[in-house]
């Protein structure tokens, strides 16, 4: 197996963490729930959530080397071949990857746009969007082929020239264009305000739904129970501080999520634009804002959809990689055979998904009033990934030989730090867990 290197596993591991739940999701989330009392609650949630189970894989990958589907039952202290069926989450991961890649896809269409003009009104502005989504069924299907290809390549390339090179240059670039970005909304009467905003907590704001968003952002942002940090371990130096190499990722995925925070809002506030813009800000909010700076407006929006699509792709290529492993892995299928297979399944389910929001298709992929695409955000990011989540924490807090854990960990870490990382991965994630799982399925409220 090709190892990464210390830096490969930081950057691969941001790289499938930075995406569009980062520079999409998270600025539109923070405005709905009010600003500073919602990142504050976010922070929390990562540090105790989303780090505490994102450092749980990491040591399992990293002390089982396999893949994810098989690395439950390696890590167990009864070696009881009823834990692969804990690593069902590379299914979630790839079904995620068949909606994801055509939402790049959508970022590509952007990028193209910005070449000739953003519209300059609102109508126009959802036209656009809401007619590539519900007619355009074409060009989603070129658009999500393009991102297929991309994403099989880097893939087919392997560890470490595909995954880590693409990451080592991806990421960097990434993380140049928003460093850009922020300099120039610095440069705009509305940064002091969107900074504000952001860090200047407004507690009436805060109530149970903003608290479960904040749970549920942090604990998806860091690509949790989608198999992705277990592969992305068991391919880490057996010398690397899988502690302090997940701190340093959910450092570095936090950081972009509050940068292209401030970036979005002191955007919309120079252009006096609500806060609240929801999901569509990406696709309608901004590019209209785009269009009242003329030929900078259109500089700076591909500079931003740039930066989106960097942020997609390495996530997307991150996905791919678990199932690929099983396979190859299981079946000892070639790497090129197994790529081909699995984005296979993720391209043709991707086009059904993307036929289900259509005006000709959509009534023919409807069940039970969602369609195909809902059913299948609905399925991986409500059901499945809690679930992973939930089992990681149960699996290490009782069925891992404990001695054996806190002997592993405590190379890296004291032991009061394990004990309180401990404490949380049996009783505070869990709950936690249980709480956002029943309240997205309605059960609570």
């Amino acid at each position: 197996m090709n190892n990464f290197s210390r830096i490969g596993f930081i950057l691969a591991a941001a790289g499938s963490a930075v995406g569009l739940g980062n520079i999409w999701k998270f600025p539109y989330i923070t405005g709905e729930y009010g600003g500073g009392a919602f990142v504050l609650i976010y922070l929390i949630a990562v540090s105790l959530i989303g780090l505490t189970i994102f450092i749980a894989e990491s040591y399992i990958g990293k002390e089982a080397r396999v893949n994810a589907a098989d690395a439950y039952q390696i890590v167990s202290k009864s070696k009881n071949s009823s834990w692969k069926f804990a690593g069902f989450q590379i299914v979630t991961g790839i079904v995620i990857l068949s909606f994801y890649a055509f939402i790049i896809g959508w970022i590509l269409n952007y990028i193209l746009i910005s070449f000739t003009g953003f519209p300059n009104d609102i109508q126009k502005a959802e036209n656009l969007f809401n007619n590539l989504v519900t007619k355009e069924i074409g060009k989603q299907i070129l658009f999500h082929t393009i991102v297929t290809l991309t994403v099989a390549y880097i893939i087919v390339k392997g560890v470490k020239e595909g995954i880590e090179k693409l990451n080592l240059i991806l990421m960097p670039l990434l993380g140049l264009i928003l460093f850009g970005l922020l300099i120039y909304s610095f440069t705009l009467d509305s940064f002091s305000k969107a900074l504000e905003f952001m860090f200047m907590p407004n507690w009436d704001k805060v109530n149970e739904n903003s608290i479960l968003a904040a749970v549920g952002q942090a604990f998806f942002t860091l690509s949790l129970g989608m198999a992705i940090v277990i592969t992305y371990s068991a391919s880490m130096d057996k010398k690397t501080n899988f502690v302090k190499s997940s701190i340093m990722v959910a450092v570095v995925d936090t950081a972009v999520a509050l940068v292209a925070g401030i970036i979005i809002f002191a955007f919309l506030f120079s252009a006096g634009a609500k806060s609240t813009a929801g999901p569509g800000l990406v696709f309608i909010s901004l590019p209209l804002i785009f269009s009242t700076w003329g030929i900078f407006g259109q500089i700076v929006g591909c500079a931003f959809f740039v930066a989106l699509l960097f942020a997609g792709i390495t996530s997307a290529v991150s996905l791919l990689e678990p199932p690929l492993m099983y396979l190859m892995e299981r079946y000892k299928v070639s790497r090129v055979k197994g790529t081909i297979l699995c984005s296979l399944f993720f391209y043709i389910l991707g086009i059904f998904a993307l036929l289900s929001m259509s005006e000709d298709f959509g009534k023919f992929l409807t069940f039970f009033e969602k369609n195909l695409f809902d059913w299948l955000d609905y399925l991986t990011s409500s059901i499945a990934m809690p679930i992973s989540g939930f089992i990681t924490c149960i699996f290490l807090g009782y069925f891992v030989d404990q001695q054996e854990l806190e002997k592993k960990f405590t190379i890296h870490i004291n032991k009061i730090v394990f004990k309180i990382w401990l404490a949380l991965i049996r009783y505070i994630v869990p709950i936690a867990i249980i709480i956002l799982f029943l309240n997205k399925l309605g059960i609570i409220k």
